[in-house]
């Protein structure tokens, strides 16, 4: 077993991956623009472009950080930390902050795809594309092939982020649905999510023997052995999906308190206009 005592860690500045981040900040930037415009300053706001900095944060600590090259070279908890943020984190902020006027130029388009997809224009099947690539990529046989083609890598990134935001599009809903989670379905729909990729994570945590080939021959360091580092992964993953189930049952409790608020107000208009 190599041990390296100066792992190589440097950032990754390659254009490829820093060209389409660019871009979608510029997009987002001038849809932010135009939509407050629309609204009169109320299409779109603080909330939206924090979740939107979140969210680039998470796509750079993921690509261009040093993550990226201690995934690839040294650690499988790196790697799971940068699957972490692409598969989840990202995806979910960047639903945060888009808000409905700033989506009014695809909505139709969008409702379209909805009903062209029938009865796959569920949120079940969003919540079965994640958990079945998120399980597949770790496969050991797909997930040491990720990580000697660079091909096959771009594609696990891809496919991990599509199905973040397939996951969380149906929670969010930056265009309504026709399908809508009422009473306690997001809580529901949400466990099921973080729950069932959590046991995976544990299964990581508590295991006694190395699952990846590709990181039994790699440069040892910070004095983790394989097994080691494979804890540690699972670890970050059973971790971060709790936390986020935790993270979003408050918010979708919050959200249900405004909603029976407002429907509270709503009828005691109606009763008042009744009495007059």
């Amino acid at each position: 077993m190599l041990v390296a005592a100066h792992p190589q860690i440097h950032w990754l500045p390659d254009p490829t991956v820093l060209a389409p981040i660019a871009l979608l900040v510029g997009l987002y930037s001038w849809r932010f623009v135009h939509a407050r415009r629309e609204a009169h300053g109320r299409g779109a706001g603080p909330l939206q472009v924090v979740a939107f900095t979140g969210a680039v944060l998470a796509l750079l600590g993921a690509l261009v950080s040093p993550i990226d090259r201690l995934g690839e070279d040294y650690l499988f908890s790196a790697h799971m930390l940068q699957h972490v943020l692409l598969g989840d984190i990202a995806p979910l902020l960047l639903l945060l902050s888009l808000s409905r006027v700033m989506m009014r130029p695809l909505t139709r388009r969008l409702m379209a795809f909805e009903r062209a997809l029938g009865p796959f224009a569920h949120p079940i099947t969003g919540l079965a594309l994640w958990l079945f690539v998120m399980y597949l990529w770790h496969v050991p046989a797909l997930y040491d092939a990720a990580l000697e083609h660079g091909a096959v890598h771009v594609l696990e990134h891809v496919s991990f982020f599509t199905a973040g935001v397939a996951v969380w599009w149906p929670l969010i809903q930056p265009v309504p649905m026709r399908r809508r989670m009422t009473g306690l379905w997001p809580l529901a729909y949400i466990g099921t999510a973080k729950f069932g990729l959590a046991a995976l994570g544990l299964y990581l945590t508590w295991s006694h023997t190395a699952i990846y080939d590709f990181y039994e021959h790699v440069p040892r360091i910070w004095g983790l052995s394989p097994v080691e580092d494979q804890n540690v992964g699972g670890a970050i993953m059973m971790v971060e999906q709790s936390l986020t189930f935790v993270m979003v049952l408050a918010w979708v409790f919050v959200r249900m308190l405004g909603q029976s608020e407002a429907e509270q107000r709503r009828r005691e208009r109606l009763e008042d206009a009744a009495a007059i």
